[in-house]
């Protein structure tokens, strides 16, 4: 991986991360248009960059990280599951990550139900995060095991699993970033660790693209994440699922004849 190759990762990576069409399903495939090396060091990139794009959060979000030891609990309600599920199907996941075919199933499907969701939940009862009780936090983070499978998305899994238990579409999608931060906190420091524990060594030029990435990531996903709220606001998912199918067609046909998408 060159250093062109990572920013491109990165821009994607902050374009996708707060939209529901799945960002490390949109890395997987660009990684497989640029012919991009499946390397432990590529696997660690896809992931740690998701991290400085997090970080937009902290920063947009800054005053409602020191609001009250309530909202901390229940982000790490929120986070237990992901936490055990990942621990125990981290070796299948890694299998996964090399399968455009997966990802593009998962953006049909995803896509599919993405069509329905603004009708099926239209009536929310709770319009503040501060309403979100422990029981419908551990909920929602059932429903970002899902985006487990390359190509479901996390923040739609957990936007469409808050706007399920009645949440509003901001409140749901607000709660869908606040969980994103330490559930990719802990999903790199993961990586990280499986990294070495395997034998591997972060060279100077990886540092340096890792530093890249997270740094590009940050800043597109700083400009993207307001203007997804404003637009989910006025809009709905329609868009998006129709953006998902479309992508999930052309890539399953794609490999129905005969072209090669695999990570090289």
């Amino acid at each position: 991986m060159n250093a062109f190759e990572a920013i491109v990762l990165a821009i994607v990576e902050g374009l996708t991360e707060f939209l529901p069409v799945s960002s490390t399903g949109h890395m997987i495939i660009a990684s497989s248009f640029m012919g991009i090396a499946s390397e432990p060091f590529v696997k660690l990139f896809t992931i740690a960059i998701q991290l400085g794009a997090i970080l937009s959060v902290l920063v947009l979000y800054f005053k409602r990280f020191f609001k009250s030891i309530n909202f901390y609990i229940k982000l790490l309600v929120a986070f237990i599951p992901a936490a055990v599920f990942g621990l125990l199907l981290s070796k299948k996941i890694d299998e996964l990550l090399e399968s455009p075919l997966a990802v593009g199933i998962s953006l049909l499907v995803g896509g599919i139900i993405l069509l329905f969701v603004d009708k099926w939940f239209n009536k929310p009862e709770v319009d503040n995060e501060e309403n979100v009780s422990y029981l419908t936090a551990l909920k929602i983070g059932f429903f970002q095991c899902i985006a487990m499978i390359p190509g479901v998305s996390r923040s739609g899994a957990t936007i469409v699993g808050g706007m399920s238990q009645k949440l509003s579409r901001k409140v749901a999608a607000e709660f869908s970033f606040f969980l994103a931060v330490p559930t990719m906190f802990a999903a790199t420091a993961k990586k990280l660790y499986d990294f070495y524990k395997e034998g591997n060594i972060i060279t100077h030029e990886q540092t340096n693209l890792l530093i890249i990435g997270n740094v590009v990531a940050f800043v597109v996903a700083l400009l993207a994440i307001k203007s997804f709220i404003g637009y989910l606001n006025k809009h709905g998912f329609k868009v998006f699922g129709w953006y998902r199918i479309a992508a999930g067609l052309i890539i399953i046909t794609l490999l129905l004849s005969g072209h090669n998408l695999q990570i090289i």
